[in-house]
């Protein structure tokens, strides 16, 4: 017999109803469908369920779509990792299939995308160079990279096109063009923009830095970063890969100013895909854009947060969009 002068809780009053009377989140329909031969990509983009991570894809893409369809922008914002795992000629080709309006790259992506432009690798190995104090001394990407924040200065305009116009001009003789973000970019007048934080990159430890163009040129293309977003408003897209701090930040502050300027940005669709979900994307792209601008009423915005290994989740993506993938913008969600 216990000691206790409490007594376990008898539930023979407890009321209960018909499982069949419950409103449940999921439903059999919405269940995956087994792999048959020679399915399609689209058959199998089909075949997942419709709960979850899998729908918030469906409706995310979808969104896309519509954003194209409507000519509002759709910004892909990438971290460094994007280019050095390959990636880069996905992002290329759907600029070529209309579903990319601007770049935002921090400065490592254009430290990548540069090296592969200019030789066809990149990626360091830092464990054998830090040692003897040669890590980031790489003499073409520290002078050459430089030289094109000083080009930019003089001539007033961003990093992203001053890049994306020296590897074009003749200067260098880059043996993977059709490789390089930038050079593609600029081929086909779709804006790139380079966000830094002095000091966190390798050619900001290069004799030819120069610290006043490093800023002017950065800054410029904070201002094109702001115009693009603007063109988000009324049923945009920005989509950021892989930065957990810069990128995340610069969005946050365009939406600001643009609605400080009497922009609404409503609505709109954000994403954050990465390989775990960090405070600033989750804060400053998925919830902070998105749930200022449901004052304004009518549709409503919404930020998504997808996790997965870029290498996996971009060719995904850029296969489905390729393919037309949602048809339709079902929202059932679990």
């Amino acid at each position: 017999m216990s000691v206790y002068s409490i007594h376990p809780l008898i539930f023979g009053g407890v009321r209960t109803y018909p499982l069949a009377t419950r409103k449940s989140k999921v439903n059999a329909r919405q269940f995956a469908k087994p792999s048959v031969k020679r399915r399609t990509l689209k058959q199998f983009l089909d075949s997942l369920p419709e709960i979850l991570a899998a729908q918030d894809l469906r409706d995310l893409l979808s969104a896309v779509h519509r954003a194209k369809k409507q000519r509002r922008a759709v910004l892909w914002g990438i971290g460094g990792h994007v280019i050095k795992v390959g990636l880069g000629p996905l992002l290329i080709d759907l600029m070529k299939k209309g579903f990319v309006s601007g770049v935002a790259m921090n400065g490592a992506a254009l430290i990548h995308d540069f090296e592969i432009a200019l030789v066809g690798s990149t990626s360091e190995d830092v464990e054998a160079g830090i040692g003897a104090g040669a890590f980031g001394m790489a003499e073409e990407t520290g002078w050459t990279i430089n030289e094109i924040a000083k080009l930019a200065q003089r001539l007033r305009m961003g990093y992203g096109e001053a890049a994306g116009q020296y590897l074009s001009s003749g200067i260098l003789s880059p043996k993977h063009g059709g490789e390089s973000v930038l050079m593609e970019a600029y081929r086909l007048r779709i804006p790139v923009t380079v966000h830094l934080a002095i000091g966190t990159d390798i050619p900001h430890m290069h004799p030819a830095a120069d610290g006043a163009a490093l800023g002017a040129a950065s800054y410029n293309d904070f201002r094109l970063f702001c115009a693009l977003v603007q063109e988000m408003d009324a049923g945009g897209v920005y989509l950021n890969w892989g930065s957990a701090v810069l990128l995340p930040e610069v969005f946050l502050k365009a939406v600001s100013v643009l609605r400080n300027l009497g922009v609404a940005l409503h609505p709109i669709t954000t994403a954050n895909f990465d390989f775990i979900q960090h405070y600033r994307p989750l804060q400053n792209v998925v919830k902070r854009p998105t749930a200022a601008s449901k004052k304004g009423g009518g549709k409503e915005s919404r930020g998504f947060a997808i996790t997965g290994h870029h290498e996996l989740l971009f060719p995904l993506v850029a296969a489905a969009l390729a393919e037309g993938w949602p048809k339709s913008a079902k929202r059932r969600r679990a």
